[in-house]
């Protein structure tokens, strides 16, 4: 629970139980009049009376208030009948029910305890028996209501608050002709840090983003933004990994924008948890009322619809609703669907994209890359569904699917000449940390009969470093084995020197971001530069991807890369065409020609 505590809080609800409404139903005013009095005079001071039984079930349904004072013998609709509707409603079942009658039978009694009174008191009432009956109820609804409608690790309001009090927000941005918006909001990767560092590291980075998240919200730049609402107290744990916010009083569409960039920004500092440094970033997703859902169900459902297309653009961002996100979020569930039955059915197929060695013009290895073949959607790209099979667990099996192919596929190639080019296969987060992902590979190279010196496992940077004393074991048990060992998207994390030499890696790939233009950005020069200075004094081999041009290639070429791979040799090519790929770069070493880009036929291949 937040060390901190609002007006939401549990502590709060004990010390404001004289702020609750309190409504009574009698149809004799004269009694509701004389308990208005004892109850003023304790202090208690909202009161919702009427003496039209008949009207109680629609005040109960509009005001909601949080203890109800009941007689039971009234004209037209009785405390009976009205005791009866109360549980039948989801909204007003848990309010609690003081019966007050002149009614002393143990029939009577029984009956509207039966119906789900709280309490039975008789006429006339005892003042001080009322109002410590009044007292204790209200307490026993403030701890019940914590319990229901709160969050016991962050002490926010949980999913079913969230949405009751969207419900009640929409109820009165309708009635009022207002907007309101929902910012619905995930934790990325949140999943691989709890499975990593533990539930508990796990659990103290959910509070402490809650708190930066609250922070922000209650800042004088949002306050001054929002000067007739309290973000803050509308802000809840949905679930999981998730947080959503109700914003109202804005005036544009502009001032949600600010709000979702000011969290952004929250989150961008280092959370230490223990004795962990932590980097953890939102998605975030907006929806607002009336434009894009009429009810709250739909606008809760549409903001998390944004989220999800926030993960997909890169994570770290937010988007707002629209209905291509829509249809886009439902041909994700589909595709989904059709992905969990993709592997069984025989729909994965590997291309590979050679590595060549400026230097010589040779294929010294390749990258074995993943694609769909899906009958309904054809060709998907891996940037569709790799993100899926991470959500569904599938990435697990799809990856050992993929290194058991892709070893089996170069043993192949061995055995019918192509004997000096490695294989390199792309190791998902999941993957690496299984407790038997070291014995997975050894079975793959046992079943394959891949001599293990030809297979390069590629592993981020990002997470190498997650955990880096734990996979710097993980790392050795790998050597040991015989593989090779390479960090992927080199220059996109946050690598230390001193890990770096502990790292037992034998290559280092510059991410495509810096080679595409290395020659002209400056900064990016000056990163491939030092990249490759740096693997040189280590004794590390150096591969550049998403070398297209030219330029880059004479860049890099000149400054001692020892492989490119991208567009500028060749695109992934499918397993029967590399053969001839790989013979016709012999070919070119033999006449000493360096394969210009899109003046060969190979490249169409």
């Amino acid at each position: 629970m937040f060390p901190e505590e609002d007006d939401e809080c549990f502590d709060e609800h004990l010390a404001k139980l004289k702020n609750a409404v309190i409504m009574m139903v009698d149809d004799e005013p004269i009694n509701t009049d004389v308990i208005q009095i004892h109850l003023e005079t304790a202090g208690y001071r909202n009161f919702l009376i009427t003496d039209q039984s008949s009207q109680a079930m629609g005040l109960l349904k509009n005001e909601n208030p949080e203890v109800l004072l009941l007689d039971l013998k009234m004209p037209d609709v009785t405390g009976f009948d009205i005791l009866a509707e109360m549980r039948k409603e989801q909204l007003l079942k848990h309010i609690p029910v003081i019966v007050l009658t002149s009614s002393s039978s143990a029939e009577t009694k029984l009956k509207v305890l039966e119906l789900g009174a709280s309490d039975f008191l008789s006429k006339p009432v005892d003042s001080s028996e009322l109002i410590l009956r009044l007292q204790n109820t209200l307490t026993a609804k403030a701890y019940q209501d914590q319990l229901a409608f709160y969050d016991s690790l962050t002490g926010l309001p949980n999913r079913r608050s969230f949405i009751q009090r969207t419900k009640s927000a929409v109820t009165n941005a309708s009635q009022e002709g207002r907007s309101i918006a929902v910012l619905h909001m995930g934790l990325d990767r949140f999943k691989q840090i709890n499975d990593t560092l533990g539930p508990k590291i796990g659990d103290t980075l959910l509070v402490e983003a809650a708190i930066r998240i609250r922070d922000y919200l209650r800042s004088s730049d949002v306050i001054t933004r929002f000067p007739h609402a309290r973000p803050w107290n509308d802000l809840a744990r949905f679930g999981g990994d998730e947080f959503s916010i109700i914003l109202t009083g804005y005036d544009q569409v502009d001032d949600l924008a600010f709000v979702a960039r000011g969290i952004l920004e929250s989150m961008k500092p280092i959370f230490t948890v223990g004795d962990h440094d932590v980097y953890i970033t939102p998605s975030i997703g907006v929806a607002s009322f009336p434009g894009d859902g009429k009810d709250a169900d739909t606008l809760i459902t549409k903001a998390a619809s944004a989220t999800n297309h926030a993960k997909e653009r890169g994570r770290n961002s937010f988007q707002f609703y629209s209905e291509e996100i829509n249809a886009r979020s439902i041909m994700r569930m589909k595709m989904a669907s059709s992905l969990r039955k993709a592997l069984e059915n025989g729909e994965f197929l590997l291309h590979y994209q050679p590595q060549v060695n400026p230097h010589a013009d040779r294929v010294a290895g390749v990258e074995a890359l993943l694609r769909w073949d899906s009958p309904v959607y054809g060709m998907v790209s891996p940037s569709d569904f790799t993100p899926l099979a991470e959500e569904n667990g599938m990435i697990i099996p799809i990856g050992n699917w993929v290194l058991h192919e892709a070893c089996r596929q170069a043993s192949e190639w061995r055995s019918e000449g192509l004997q000096d080019i490695t294989v390199s296969v792309n190791v998902s987060m999941e993957q690496f940390r299984k407790r038997d992902f070291v014995q997975s590979v050894k079975h793959v190279l046992d079943t394959s009969g891949l001599y293990p010196g030809f297979l390069v496992l590629e592993i981020t940077e990002s997470l190498m470093m997650e955990n880096a004393e734990k996979h710097i074991k993980t790392l050795h048990e790998l050597k040991a084995l015989g593989v090779e060992l390479s960090i992927d998207d080199f220059g996109t994390g946050y690598s230390s020197l001193s890990y770096l030499t502990r790292f037992p890696v034998d290559e280092l790939k510059i991410a495509r971001s810096f080679a595409t233009n290395i020659h002209e950005e400056p900064n990016h020069a000056a990163v491939g530069r030092a990249i490759i200075a740096m693997a040189k004094s280590l004794g590390l081999r150096v591969v550049a991807e998403g070398v297209e041009e030219t330029g880059p290639l004479k860049f890099l070429t000149e400054r001692g890369c020892d492989l490119i791979q991208g567009y500028y040799y060749s695109k992934p090519l499918p397993k029967d065409q590399l053969p001839e790929f790989v013979c016709a770069m012999k070919g070119y070493l033999e006449n000493r020609m360096l394969p210009a880009r899109n003046k060969t036929p190979l490249l169409t291949g």
